[in-house]
């Protein structure tokens, strides 16, 4: 299907993701000076004298997430375009921002050195790096893993009803790497959700497409159990799961056709009390697939039975438009909504993507209240793989893994880091208005801060003021590019 980008390319409606390469120049001073901001107050009082960081990355690649010159509220009223802040109006929180992390992604990254392997994850999970706060990971393979496993593949004709060989072996350079993230970050969000359950219970025989037998409903259910617990058992809690990945896409290796009335029966029926029986926390969250279809979530939603174990609603970005995220919390504002995946292609175009995912994935769905806003692949090879058979073959993630000391960032990590390195998990959504080619989102974070991420999609420079509390802080923003300012 076509994307919904200014610029057109061909995207594939699978989870897939990726851009043209490019480097990246480390602010190293990003560190004390943050801490800094940290120790300004609360911003609850007048703004006057504050100084405004500036965050800025350039569609044209010259400036990459880098720090400019502080910009400074007063009292001076301002003539012109205006971006206004209200604290007072506040929206939802914010569970995280960041990425995927794919048994490809793990491959890759493992074949890093040693020390470079740690610098690459403390740079995109440490508080000094971009701080990324909220992983998505797939239960069994997707389709950018090198090969498709379940935990209980079992020979052509048998089943394991008993669940008795189920294992996460295929899955311990994951563990290891989540392990050494949670180190980094030991707070940061983990949603897990399957591309395919085990084939022996599908009507196919098939990793690719097919619908999971009803007869096989129960015992699916206590798959997701024991990967709740054997995930816990090492460490790992899983703060979400999803039914199946992109429901709606059979065509993926793997993948699982699964109705909207399907997925509504095995929550309400099987997954749902399950996990109550087995008293498990974890969030279940329906649908996980595209915006033009929210007609999907809100059967799930509709029904009392299901509705009851839903926590809320996933979307990607593949098709339709970011405002369903919002349509559905307007129907159920007491259940949550998640922006969990968008990819980025190789034949891409670096001005074009940081335009469109900024405009839609990060800012388009928080104003629609999403809780979360994740791109999809951390890391794969110069070659765009690994991948499944009949995976994606254009998938470029957030840093391309180049050999065993080399690795060069893509623009899935400046879309990220614009929001992750300055909006930690717990801040708050505040109202923030718009202007033309202006869009914005803004944050107040558990220490204070406020943020504002704008991003200009005209050409040219765009300048305008901040106003905050009767105060104003002029600023220009560079023609198509992305800026984050924190004060």
């Amino acid at each position: 299907m076509k994307s919904q980008h200014s610029y057109s390319f061909v995207l594939r409606s699978a989870a897939l993701s990726g851009v043209a390469l490019l480097c990246f120049l480390q602010c190293s001073s990003a560190s004390s000076d943050l801490a800094a901001t940290e120790n300004q107050g609360s911003g609850n009082g007048s703004a006057y004298g504050n100084p405004v960081q500036v965050w800025l990355t350039k569609g044209d690649q010259s400036v990459k997430l880098q720090q400019q010159g502080n910009a400074v509220f007063s009292g001076t009223s301002a003539s012109g375009t205006s971006i206004e802040i209200d604290p007072a109006q506040v929206f939802q929180t914010i569970d995280g921002f960041g990425y995927t992390l794919t048994g490809g992604s793990v491959e890759v990254i493992n074949q890093l050195s040693a020390a470079k392997k740690q610098e690459l994850l403390n740079d995109l999970f440490s508080s000094s790096g971009i701080g990324v706060s909220y992983l998505r990971i797939s239960i069994g393979a997707s389709d950018l893993n090198s090969e498709v496993f379940s935990y209980d593949d079992m020979p052509s004709g048998q089943t394991d009803l008993s669940l008795s060989q189920f294992s996460l072996t295929k899955d311990q350079a994951l563990i290891q790497m989540l392990k050494d993230i949670l180190a980094i970050n030991p707070n940061i969000k983990i949603l897990a959700t399957p591309w395919s359950p085990p084939v022996w219970m599908k009507d196919n025989g098939s990793t690719v497409g097919g619908s999971l037998k009803p007869e096989y409903y129960a015992v699916y259910a206590q798959y997701f159990v024991k990967y709740i617990q054997a995930m816990q058992a090492q460490g790992i809690k899983i703060d979400a799961v999803t039914p199946q990945n992109e429901p709606l896409h059979p065509g993926n290796n793997p993948s699982l056709y699964m109705s909207a009335a399907h997925q509504t029966t095995f929550i309400k029926n099987n997954l749902g009390p399950a996990f109550q029986a087995a008293n498990i926390s974890t969030k279940i969250i329906a649908y996980d697939h595209n915006c033009d279809n929210p007609a999907y979530p809100l059967a799930v939603l509709n029904d009392p039975a299901a509705n009851a174990y839903v926590d809320g609603s996933a979307f990607h970005l593949y098709a339709g438009n970011i405002s369903a995220l919002g349509t559905v919390h307007d129907l159920f504002p007491n259940k949550n909504v998640y922006f969990t995946e968008q990819w980025t292609s190789s034949t891409g175009n670096f001005s074009g993507d940081l335009d469109w995912h900024v405009k839609n994935v990060i800012i388009g769905s928080v104003r629609n209240w999403s809780r979360t806003a994740l791109e999809w692949n951390v890391a794969n090879n110069a070659s765009f793989g690994p991948h499944t058979p009949g995976g994606c073959t254009q998938c470029k993630g957030a840093v391309t893994i180049t050999g065993a000391t080399g690795y060069e960032k893509n623009v899935a990590y400046y879309i990220i880091a614009h929001a992750s390195k300055f909006v930690p998990a717990n801040s708050q959504r505040i109202a923030s208005t718009e202007a033309d080619h202006l869009s914005t989102a803004a944050f107040r974070t558990p220490a204070g801060k406020t943020v504002l991420i704008v991003q200009n999609s005209s050409a040219s420079d765009k300048s305008f003021t901040i106003k905050y509390q009767q105060q104003a802080a002029p600023v220009t923003i560079s023609g198509s590019s992305t800026a984050t300012y924190i004060f």
